[in-house]
Formats: C-alpha cells, structure tokens, sequence
C-alpha cells in the first residue's frame, strides 16, 4: 500500500477514502511513529482542545543576544549574499551530476530524518518548483497560467519551474476540482510540497504541527540552548532538514494518497531517485543578491515530477486546519524563490 517517509509501525490513522463528500472513513496503519495520530473524520470539523502552544513565537529573527549561552550575537536577518558569514543557500539546481562550487565542510543528513530524531513540524509548497531537475521540473516545463498570471498581478507570488507533464488535451489535467480546504489552487499546476522536519520540534505532541514553520523548527531551542547545544554549522545542518517533492495536480482519484500532510510519498518511483545537500531555507525574499541566514540545512529533494491528485491536496488541507496551531497561511501555494546560482550552491550534492 502506498506510504509516507516514515520508521517503526506505531499509529492507526482514520482516513478519508479519496471523495471527501463521502465521509466514509476506513483505518491505514501510517508508518511513522513520530506523527501524532490524528481522527480525520473528526478533524474535518474539530480542533484538538485549547490549551498552550509552547512553539507560538519560537522563531528567531533579527539579531538575537545569545551571550548567556556563550555563543555571542547571532543575525537572522536576510543578508547581502557577497558578506562574509553567508552559507550555502536552496533551492538548488539537483540534476543527477550538477555541483554547486560554494565549499562547505558540512555534511547533509544522508539517511530518514527520523533515524536522527527529527520529526515533521509543518508542510506547505511553492507555486512551481524551486528546485530545477533537468527534464522532469525546468524552464521547458508547462502548465496553466491562469492562477500564476492571476497571482502574479496581484504582486503576491513568482512561480518557479514547471514539470513537463500539462497536457491540455487529458481531461485530468483540465478538469476543475471543487476546492473545500485549499486556496488558489489549480487543476494541472504544478507544486513544490516542503516537509520542514526538526529535532527540536514539538515531536509526538499536540503542538507538532505550526505556522509559521519556523515556530515548529525552533520551537525547543531555549531548552536545547540550556543543555549545551552549540549552534555549529554541523550541528544544525544535522537537527534540520527538509523533504521535497514537486507535484503536477490532476483531477484523477487513482493518484490519490491520504496522508500528504505527514511527509513526502515513497511508494514506486515516489521518493525513489533522491539528492541531498545543505542549503537554507528559501522564499521569495531571497534571491541571489540577498540571502537567507537559516543556514546550513539538509535538503533532501526528490528529482521526480509525480502526478498527485487535486483531493490529495484538498485531504491534506483539511488535516492542517485539525492541527491546534493555525496553519490557514499554508493553505495556499507560497512564491518560488529564484534558482540559486552555482556560487551559492554547496559542493556536497549527493544522492540517496
């Protein structure tokens, strides 16, 4: 049966069967002990109860006095790329071969996040893909135009790489799908999906999942901070790290997979042909001029376009407003930061 990135068999899951109108639930073993079972029928309609979200307001940003752990002043603020201090950045060029020439010493996380104790603390995805894979998500992709153009005039988003899937004459690539959950969407559109994971995330609590995603990858640094961790570059690129994957949404249930919120897809060729580096977070504030200085991080991208189908989407929607945390500003599809240039890109691009 089709599954998400995940360890040890640990939670029964209530799902919804792939037509949300239905609501007829049936019970899938999901394979990742670290995700907090969630009631879907339930959460189509309910909250967990109130109670406090210790991540609300967990990011760092600016500069930030870290002296009462030895550790001096640290600038989160986004920084011209040419200073000194600037690592590597995302998303990257992770075409089978390509290397960046930015020389790092870090090493990506190279096996399952949850081999090294990091969980999933939230999911979103980019209009496009912001990541370039030769042939499958790249300048020749296409796709409709009428969200992005929308969008685009609006001055809210860029849209990144397209895969080469869009065919305007398949009816599942056209099709218009009736939207419950997810905003601005679009039949045939191609969707960088991002799964932030963090070892000092709220793991196998009711507060895992937060938005911003900051707020869930950060949320126990304090407590880190206090029992001696050193903000070294390899130690952060080793505590956060992110899954990708880029999806051309078609109005078809055989693509349907139910628990998208959870992690990236590994079934069949799902997850199968893997790059990982370290690089930063991304979005469309940076670009190859100005930086991000949430840095070094594991990547681990998936240099497949896979076909997903729009209820996938629309499912996973509906598990995020279930979440205590209020995840409605990830509803909908996020800017595509410009491709990274080569200079910013680390020199230690591998595959899994």
């Amino acid at each position: 049966m089709p599954c998400v990135l995940g360890a040890a068999v640990g939670a029964f899951t209530i799902i919804f069967t792939a037509d949300l109108s239905a609501r007829e639930a049936h019970y899938s073993l999901h394979d990742d002990a670290s995700v907090p079972a969630a009631a879907s029928v339930a959460a189509l309609f309910n909250k967990p109860p109130a109670g406090t979200n210790q991540c609300a307001g967990a990011k760092p940003s600016g500069l930030v006095n870290l002296t009462t752990f030895g550790q001096g002043m640290v600038d989160f603020s986004n920084t011209e790329c040419f200073k000194a201090g600037v690592q590597e950045q995302a998303g990257a060029d992770v075409t089978k071969g390509f290397k960046g020439t930015k020389a790092t010493t870090v090493t990506p996380i190279t096996e399952s996040y949850y081999k090294k104790g990091l969980c999933p603390v939230n999911v979103h995805w980019h209009l496009g893909a912001e990541h370039r894979s030769a042939g499958q998500y790249d300048e020749t992709g296409t796709g409709p135009t009428e969200i992005a153009h929308r969008r685009k005039l609006a001055g809210k988003v860029r849209q990144g790489m397209q895969c080469k899937k869009f065919d305007k004459a398949d009816a599942k690539f056209t099709k218009p799908f009736d939207w419950k959950f997810c905003k601005d969407m679009e039949v045939g559109q191609t969707y960088e999906v991002h799964w932030p994971h963090s070892a000092l995330g709220a793991c196998k609590s009711v507060n895992q999942y937060q938005t911003p995603f900051y707020d869930g990858v950060f949320c126990n640094l304090g407590a880190a901070l206090e029992g001696g961790l050193q903000l070294t570059s390899q130690n952060i690129a080793s505590s956060v790290g992110v899954q990708a994957q880029v999806f051309t949404i078609v109005n078809d249930e055989s693509y349907y997979y139910p628990d998208l919120m959870r992690g990236m897809i590994v079934d069949g060729d799902h997850g199968k042909d893997m790059a990982i580096y370290t690089g930063s977070t991304t979005g469309t504030s940076r670009n190859n001029k100005i930086c991000s200085m949430y840095a070094p991080i594991t990547w681990q991208v998936d240099r497949t376009c896979h076909l997903v189908s729009a209820s996938t989407f629309d499912k996973m929607c509906a598990d995020m407003s279930a979440q205590r945390d209020d995840m409605s500003d990830d509803f909908h599809a996020h800017g595509s930061r410009e491709l990274v240039a080569k200079n910013l890109t680390a020199n230690n691009q591998q595959s899994l």
